[in-house]
């Protein structure tokens, strides 16, 4: 009994292989736009061509970023302005390519699927090419400094009113009741320091003696503090004219030492589309502003939303009556 056999058509065919079917590795000289997704260990790259057609997807370690686009030829680098961005764009700066920030805001609406650090990183990419994209103006390591002042020092008011708050509460447990203001805890302190005064047992008087020397400790922190960005405001002529638009007075009460926000320091001429708020610049105050013709000068959105809050009287246009 004979086996089963092909036919002669399909014996006689020949099998062709094409080479050509390999993936090659993307050429670096490809890469004209990476979107940068940043996060504390991994760092997720994505890059693409002039056409957008990915070439380049790849997560790297903190200490391996800074190799990695040294031997990259010059791109456009977008990143989310979050923490540790102004950072990594001045070290990319430095190593000459372009780098923006966007507002994480922005890039929301470019996530294809859902939020990974791979898809996060293939949206900022995409966002950062978009013509009418706004950008967040980098901040220079002297900028950010004049910044940890303020946020240092409102770090310290929050706690001395939670301070104040508990020993406030505490003592009006034992009906001891004082105004309003913090000028007027030195008398609740005297009260609590005065081992003479028998309102207060002994056990709450040990207690409360801890909560009134961090508040006395926190006091003297809050003065060097101030002390210290009223010299900086001395010797920082951007923060003098802030302090001189019309109709933005300093607070005469709140701060008995002059103080000027350290956000002052990014308002310079930037160019159209830079992400400054210039629609919340006071009219009154474009003269005073406007440099040069060349470049636009306004202020970002935290800058005069600290500012006006912390340094000027903040008062809001009023609202336009309806018809």
């Amino acid at each position: 009994m004979m086996g089963w056999m092909a036919p002669l058509r399909h014996r006689s065919a020949k099998m062709v292989v094409v080479g050509d079917h390999q993936e090659r590795e993307p050429s670096m000289t490809e890469i004209t736009t990476i979107g940068l997704d940043l996060a504390k260990k991994v760092i997720q790259v994505h890059g693409a061509d002039e056409t957008g057609a990915a070439v380049l997807r790849k997560r790297l370690r903190r200490s391996e970023v800074l190799a990695f686009f040294t031997s990259l030829p010059r791109c456009l680098i977008g990143m989310e302005a979050c923490a540790t961005a102004h950072h990594w764009a001045r070290e990319l700066i430095a190593v000459g390519h372009e780098v923006r920030l966007l507002p994480p805001q922005y890039v929301k609406a470019y996530v294809k699927r859902n939020k990974n650090d791979l898809a996060d990183a293939e949206a900022i990419c995409e966002a950062v090419k978009r013509p009418s994209m706004r950008f967040v103006p980098v901040k220079t390591s002297e900028q950010q400094s004049a910044l940890m002042m303020h946020r240092a020092r409102d770090l310290l008011v929050r706690q001395r009113t939670m301070l104040v708050n508990a020993l406030r509460g505490h003592l009006a447990e034992l009906g001891l009741i004082q105004a309003q203001g913090l000028h007027r805890v030195a008398g609740l302190t005297a009260i609590v320091m005065d081992d003479t005064d028998e309102r207060v047992p002994r056990m709450a008087r040990q207690v409360l003696k801890v909560i009134a020397g961090q508040i006395g400790e926190l006091q003297g922190r809050i003065a060097a503090l101030e002390a210290q960005i009223l010299a900086w405001h001395k010797s920082n002529p951007v923060s003098q004219r802030l302090a001189t638009i019309p109709g933005r007075s300093l607070q005469p009460r709140s701060w008995q030492r002059l103080q000027i926000q350290a956000c002052s320091t990014v308002v310079g001429s930037l160019p159209p589309g830079s992400g400054s708020c210039r629609d919340r610049i006071p009219p009154e105050a474009g003269q005073s502003w406007v440099g040069s013709a060349s470049g636009v000068t306004a202020i970002s959105d935290v800058c005069w939303s600290v500012a006006r809050t912390q340094c000027c009287l903040g008062r809001k246009r009023p609202r336009p009556t309806p018809g």
